[in-house]
């Protein structure tokens, strides 16, 4: 594939296309006897997914009546996927060429299509929209990060399904994933810099935006039935720089298939805007950052206008407005521009569009920059005005990550201050978001459910991976103390780097007297990630096959426990409200 070498079996979630070699994919739905497309047609009329030959899996959750033939999903014996038009007709099943027709002596024709993005786009718009990601809008839910991607999934649609709640389990951020050009063309990841943690390789997971995609939406047109769900291409960050811009448009242009586009102008803020005691200095920033002088009047009347939010009464006066400017400007300049450009790349077709404040530089205490309710309403307000189509918004809560809530308010402040930031955001139409609840205590969970009555938007993402650790280290011992392994040379290499939070990582390991190998421990909790995804220096991968590669029976387990994890967290946060 490029210039790399993959087994996309092993490899699930990198390619944009389920139908790698299509010319062995149809001489193996060529050599299928002709009984077996009877018998599986008259099960999928009846809902039940065709198992008896195990050279093709035909899945009834995907099948549909469409001009004149059954349409469904299979799966063959290599692991590859198609589409299969049975019938007299003409199933309008892909706008590209089947990759072969076969006529059968009693005048069915079986016409089969690559399981590619363009013909999966396609299908679930046209044959299953049911099937397909959406466009949720302020619609509560889980955002589920997809790290372990097919190993994963069947667990989290059945906690959808069991749990009665709706979730974007089509999720990584840019962080996490690669665009797969990169991937194809053999280029090293870029490396981030994380102040005090260390190097952090870009695309941990090994998977690519693309492929998350297609992967993820064949998983659920497998399934016997689904929730409605969104695909959420995370945390599009942009930071300082002059090309940011530009590549945030690039990775957009990439993810144009996903329905939910989170766009993290964190860096972007100047936090030192809010602090500026002059009122001359802080109405100065409405000169510095507004030039046109007729659009700075408009504004600043805008603003300075009367409105109500409940009991609160909004309208700036221009030392507020200048810092609260000062302060936001370039990132909402940044999130205009960037909701144009999804706008274009989507061609009319609605999404839902998050504005993420939440992540805070090193160096600031989070809780003595929490968002206010008026930052809030003010960065609503202006995205009205900007016509940005704003649905959900991440404001600094004051949740960290890898970190319980430890905020000097304690529960019920934190109760309180999202009751309030609720409310506003409410009364707008936009949802808030709660990133990183991976380790907030279930009472925690609980205080942030009541303060927004189960209406929120909340993202887990490494639980799922841990998961995955704890049932491999009782499944497989020997294959996690490899991963262990890995993780320990990780944090070694980033602590001679210069890392202290790696070196005090490393100290409360070797200087305990339990030295015992845990998916618990922080050492593993903090450096496992990149294990997964590591590529050499020429881009390929080194031990993702790794993590693709056991029994039936670990997946069993890993699904089982992930639907318990998911529905304990829904029904924490959701409470009866679903």
């Amino acid at each position: 594939m490029g210039t790399i070498e993959i087994d996309p079996c092993k490899n699930p979630a990198v390619l944009d296309t389920g139908t790698w070699e299509p010319a062995g994919a149809w001489k193996s739905i060529s050599a299928l006897d002709e009984s077996y497309f009877e018998s599986a047609a008259q099960a999928m009329r009846k809902g039940l997914s065709w198992l008896d030959d195990e050279r093709c899996l035909a899945y009834a959750g995907s099948a549909a009546e469409s001009g004149g033939s059954l349409v469904f999903l299979a799966e063959l014996a290599d692991g590859q996927h198609v589409f299969i038009a049975l019938g007299r007709g003409c199933a309008d099943t892909s706008p590209a060429e089947p990759i072969g027709t076969r006529l059968l002596t009693n005048g069915t024709n079986v016409v089969a299509h690559e399981a590619n993005t363009s013909t999966i786009r396609h299908y679930v718009s046209q044959i299953r929209p049911d099937k397909g990601p959406k466009a949720l809008g302020a619609t509560a839910r889980l955002g589920i990060g997809s790290r372990m991607t097919t190993t994963a999934w069947p667990g989290v649609w059945r906690a959808m399904d069991s749990g009665n709640f709706q979730a974007n389990p089509i999720q990584n951020s840019v962080r996490e994933v690669n665009l797969l050009e990169d991937i194809l063309a053999g280029r090293s990841p870029r490396l981030n810099y994380m102040a005090n943690f260390g190097r952090v390789q870009e695309g941990h997971t090994g998977s690519t935006f693309e492929g998350l995609w297609v992967a993820g939406v064949l998983e659920a047109l497998k399934m016997p039935s689904c929730l409605p769900f969104g695909a959420d291409a995370d945390h599009i960050t942009i930071r300082r720089g002059h090309d940011e811009i530009s590549r945030a448009k690039h990775v957009i242009e990439a993810v144009a298939p996903y329905t939910f586009f989170t766009l993290d102008v964190s860096d972007l803020l100047d936090y030192g805007a809010m602090s500026v005691g002059s009122d001359i200095a802080a109405r100065q920033y409405l000169e510095k950052l507004i030039h046109d002088p007729g659009q700075r009047k408009e504004i600043v009347a805008y603003h300075r206008r009367g409105r109500q939010s409940g009991a609160e009464a909004y309208g700036l006066d221009e030392a507020t407005m200048g810092r609260l400017v000062g302060k936001y400007w370039s990132a909402l300049d940044a999130v205009e521009d960037l909701a144009r450009h999804i706008r274009s790349v989507r061609d009319g077709a609605p999404f839902d569009l998050e504005l993420s404040i939440d992540e805070i530089p090193t160096g600031l205490d989070a809780f003595a920059c929490l968002t206010t309710r008026t930052e809030l309403m003010f960065l609503i307000l202006e995205c009205q005005r900007r016509q940005v189509p704003l649905t959900h918004v991440a404001p600094n809560l004051g949740v960290e990550k890898e970190l319980d809530y430890r905020g000097p308010d304690g529960l019920t402040g934190l109760e309180q201050r999202i009751r309030g930031l609720h409310h506003i955001a409410g009364e707008h139409g936009v949802l808030l978001d709660c990133h990183s609840g991976d380790d907030l205590s279930a009472e925690t969970r609980k205080a942030i459910g009541r303060a927004v009555a189960g209406r929120l938007h909340f993202k887990v993402s490494p639980a799922l991976q841990v998961i995955f650790a704890e049932v491999l280290n009782d499944f497989d011992p020997g294959r996690f103390r490899f991963w262990w392994d890995d993780a320990i040379d990780y944090a070694s290499r980033e602590a001679e780097a210069g890392s202290a939070f790696a070196a005090g990582c490393l100290r409360k390991y070797q200087g305990s007297e339990d030295q015992t190998q845990s998916p618990h421990h922080a050492v593993f909790h903090y450096y496992n990630f990149a294990t997964v995804g590591r590529r050499d220096e020429n881009g390929q991968f080194i031990h993702r096959e790794k993590f693709y590669d056991l029994p039936a029976d670990f997946y069993r387990q890993y699904q089982d426990r992930i639907t318990h994890y998911l529905c304990e967290v829904a029904n924490d946060v959701f409470g009866s409200n679903r």
